[in-house]
């Protein structure tokens, strides 16, 4: 209490002296925080100040802090030592930036031979699967061989009959004369390659009798043909022609039995002769019918059943063009199918076997008796009745009015000139074709030249009598190509017309343009049907079809061939094995002595394919219908199991069906030595390459002192004997390899496009496969075709500038195709691979294939080539339309099917051994 009121009161004491030492406690520590803050701050702004007026006097030499030349601020004790520190740092930075670089060094040789022995091991590795691929090859190749255990034979040593030889004795009835007792087998062995031994005509008294035209044609078509001989002695068959006859006929039938057996090699008998008779007039149609011609074969288009020998004796067609090659811009198209007139017949019928009266039988007379032989009364009332109905638009006129020609009994007699018969076809759907009454009357000249006739301009026969023997009846089927219907159904031929579709009805217009073109159409064309007939008969093989001899340019190589950087880039793609054996050519076609017999009727009715009249050529093509069934046949493959179906493997082997193939390729070239070398340098170390054969085009030899590049094969230099495009296509005998790469010495392709586009051309042996791709067009306003080359969705041509085929394709162009459309070719020195593509498709009747989306392949900085003329694309339009007239129809297909490498670019698991599962 009392010390609080002392405190409280200002009075002294101890808690008065507590209070005053706080407060000056206090005090001080205030004032010690301000004179520290005064230090801190004012003191570095006064420094800084001072030395800032100090920098800045005019005298350099009391300079103290500001910047000294040279090395005067070293001069500084207290800087020297860092100095020291600067340079000693420097040179340890030196050193260490040295070995850093010689670090680096030591790691980009280290780089350097990783990479090395990477690719040593990616080269052992190819090296190692070359090896592999050649051991399986040869195992493969060593399996054939075990599993034919066939040593080729020699052929057998040819033993030929006497010259006076009798052969075998005759039969009783000579009506009865077949190839088992009439031909003398032992004149023509397998091997023989028939050689036939054609009569001149003028060196006997038969020849003055015959009509000079006529014989010309055939003497000229006997010259050519590939099996007549001179030698008589070998010779397997006689040919000798008896007619066409001059006007007026005076040769007996004793006379010309009389001459037919003083021919130096008759024997008596006359086996293993052929007499041809031409003739379609009436009076000499069937000149041989009263004459014995003891066992000789008879070929002419009018038989009576009493001469007529089944399988014997030959039903040939009227000779109406003598000349080599129709004219095909006579020749009308095959569209429109459907015409004015459904169907037309003119004929006048000079004698009847009945009269209609006898046709007022009763049905029950007709069955007692023998049936009636004319239903001539009937088809006319029965036409008459459908032209009056005027469902559709027909003509049948049954007199004619102009006098008829001259014709054989109970047959229709043709009314009119030629060229009008013709031009009344020509407006016609059908051709009503009516057989002679007599039933024995097998054909007749006038009814054969009805049937030449409608085939000619395009009308679909309607043969009415069943009884009646078409030409080469036995080998063709003329059910593709013509109606024969037996004549009690004439009252039904009307709907049987109006039912056929169109498409069924150009099939048979264009089978009928096959069959006239390939056996009627002119002597040459007869000449080697009668020859193809008895030659399948006697089952002869064909003989083989002739190639084109090369002639060698020489030539020096040794250059050795650069890379293309541009050709070597294939991406992810593996190319497979390149080749370490020698170039091996395809297998020879080895079916010459079993075709006649396993595939006779398929050689022969094969349209419009010619395989049987024409020698055969040594590759056998197979087409995807006989492939089909090379496979397992069920359908299923387990994953993981069975041989085939691997996707690794895929890339580095060739595949297919035919395990061992390469290709040639084939390079047209004219006076462009610099682009040719280029072109042949970018092939090098190209896989399944055989050779290369480069069609030198130009009258001017290569330069001398031109050296070849050597890539790995051999290169051949063949000379052609003129400037023509058509050389590209002849069939050489130093291709030796059924794929044909057809390419243009400025074309551009990799090697991974070619060797895609071969594999598939192995899928799709029939086709052409190739990469420019182009199409047809109709010109409305002018009602014609047009080429087009703009890209499109769809195709119908690959350019074989470019382009894979099977040389079976060559014979064709070069020998079989019309002589017409190669002499165009010839003309605008243009249009080959358009005729080419018209050629496959005509024969497939299937389009081409292109590969890859690429539409040019031209290299750029080349030569203008030909197809950059003005005028190049107006030749191609009038090449397509003169292609169409000479096929009748336009045989070119579209498409919008085309082929990319997409599988085959895929890279697979090296552990997936089978990826695919086929169900």
């Amino acid at each position: 209490m009392t010390g609080y009121t002392m405190l409280r009161n200002g009075g002294v004491g101890n808690g008065g002296q507590t209070c005053m030492l706080r407060w000056s406690n206090r005090i001080r520590l205030t004032w010690l925080s301000f004179t520290l803050f005064v230090i801190l701050v004012f003191f570095p702004l006064i420094a800084h100040y001072y030395l800032t007026t100090l920098d800045e006097a005019d005298e350099a030499g009391k300079r103290i802090f500001g910047p000294r030349a040279g090395n005067e601020l070293c001069e500084v004790k207290h800087v020297l030592d860092l100095c020291r520190i600067r340079e000693s740092v420097s040179e340890e930075l030196l050193q260490l930036e040295a070995k850093r670089q010689e670090l680096n060094s030591e790691i980009a040789k280290l780089n350097l031979k990783i990479e090395a022995c990477k690719k040593s091991i990616e080269n052992a590795k190819q090296d190692l699967l070359q090896l592999k691929n050649v051991i399986s090859q040869t195992e493969h190749s060593y399996k054939e061989l075990m599993a034919q255990n066939q040593p080729k034979l020699s052929l057998p040593i040819r033993l030929l009959p006497e010259k006076d030889d009798a052969g075998l004795p005759p039969p009783k009835v000579i009506r009865g004369c077949r190839l088992h007792n009439c031909f003398d087998y032992s004149r023509c062995p397998l091997t023989s390659g028939f050689p036939v031994y054609v009569y001149d005509s003028d060196q006997f008294a038969l020849g003055s009798y015959l009509d000079p035209l006529v014989k010309q044609a055939f003497q000229a078509t006997a010259r050519a043909n590939v099996y007549v001989t001179e030698n008589a002695d070998i010779a397997c068959l006689y040919v000798i022609l008896v007619g066409e006859m001059q006007e007026p006929v005076v040769l007996r039938p004793a006379e010309l039995e009389k001459q037919l057996y003083s021919l130096p090699h008759w024997r008596r008998d006359g086996h293993n002769h052929v007499i041809i008779n031409l003739s379609r007039k009436s009076d000499t149609q069937n000149l041989l019918y009263n004459v014995s011609t003891g066992r000789a074969m008879v070929a002419q288009s009018t038989f009576y059943a009493v001469q007529y020998r089944p399988g014997f004796d030959l039903v040939v067609s009227p000779l109406v063009h003598a000349m080599s090659e129709p004219n095909f811009m006579e020749i009308p198209p095959q569209v429109p199918v459907k015409r004015k007139y459904l169907f037309t017949f003119q004929g006048e019928k000079i004698e009847s076997l009945r009269s209609s009266l006898q046709e007022a039988r009763s049905f029950e007379e007709e069955m007692e008796g023998d049936p009636p032989a004319d239903y001539d009364d009937r088809i006319i009332a029965t036409l008459k009745a459908v032209q009056d109905s005027k469902l559709d638009q027909v003509l049948v006129e049954f007199t004619c009015k102009n006098q008829p020609k001259p014709s054989l009994p109970t047959e229709w007699a043709l009314c009119g000139e030629r060229e009008d018969r013709l031009e009344l076809l020509k407006l016609s759907t059908f051709a009503l074709i009516i057989t002679p009454g007599d039933p024995h009357l097998v054909i007749s000249s006038g009814c054969a030249t009805r049937l030449f006739e409608a085939l000619e301009v395009g009308a679909v026969p309607v043969v009415l009598g069943e009884q009646v023997q078409l030409p080469y009846q036995d080998m063709l089927q003329w059910n593709e190509a013509a109606l024969v219907v037996p004549k009690p159904r004439v009252t039904e031929v009307h709907f049987l017309l109006r039912s056929l579709s169109d498409s069924d009805l150009l099939a048979m217009r264009r089978q009928g343009r096959f069959l006239w073109e390939t056996y009627f159409s002119t002597a040459d064309s007869i000449f080697n049907t009668v020859l193809a007939m008895i030659r399948t008969r006697i089952q002869i093989p064909a003989a083989p079809i002739r190639e084109e001899a090369a002639a060698e340019i020489p030539h020096r190589s040794g250059k050795a061939a650069g890379t293309d950087p541009n050709m070597a880039d294939n991406g992810d793609l593996d190319l497979g094995p390149v080749e370490t054996e020698p170039p091996y050519a395809s297998p020879k076609y080895l079916r010459n002595f079993t075709l006649t017999v396993t595939d006779f009727y398929r050689s022969w009715n094969s349209a419009p394919g010619p395989f049987h009249l024409f020698p055969h050529t040594p590759f056998d093509p197979v087409l995807p219908s006989e492939a089909k069934f090379l496979g397992s046949g069920t359908g299923f493959r387990p994953i993981g199991g069975g041989a085939g179906g691997s996707g690794k493997e895929f890339q580095a082997a060739l595949g297919g069906n035919v395990p061992r193939e390469q290709f040639t390729v084939v390079m047209l070239t004219y006076e462009r030595e610099e682009v040719l070398m280029n072109s042949l340098e970018r092939l090098n170390g190209l896989p399944y390459l055989n050779k290369v054969v480069v069609v030198w085009n130009s009258p001017k030899l290569p330069s001398e002192d031109l050296l070849w590049p050597d890539i790995g094969v051999p290169i051949m230099v063949v000379r052609t004997e003129k400037n023509s495009l058509n050389n590209r296509f002849l069939p050489w005998n130093e291709i030796e390899t059924e794929a044909i790469l057809s390419i243009d010495d400025d074309a551009h392709l990799r090697h991974d496009e070619i060797m895609f586009g071969f594999r598939v051309w192995r899928e799709a042996r029939d086709r052409i496969v190739g990469f420019p791709g182009r199409y047809h067009a109709w010109d409305i306003p002018h009602q014609s075709w047009l080429y087009n080359s703009n890209y499109s969705c769809e195709l119908s041509m690959v350019l074989t500038g470019a382009a894979f085929f099977h040389k079976y394709y060559a014979y064709l162009y070069s020998y079989v195709m019309p002589q017409a459309i190669r002499d165009m070719v010839d003309e605008y020195i243009n249009c080959e691979d358009i005729a080419m593509n018209f050629l496959v498709s005509h024969i497939t009747r299937k389009p081409p294939i292109k590969v890859t989306s690429r539409w040019t392949f031209r290299c750029p900085g080349c030569p203008q080539a030909l197809s950059h003329d003005d005028s190049h694309f107006h030749e191609r339009h009038k090449c397509i339309n003169f292609f169409v007239k000479v096929y009748g129809y336009m045989p070119l297909l579209y498409t919008q099917f085309r082929v990319d490498s997409v599988l085959f670019k895929t890279r697979l698991p090296h552990d997936k051994t089978k990826c695919f599962k086929f169900i």
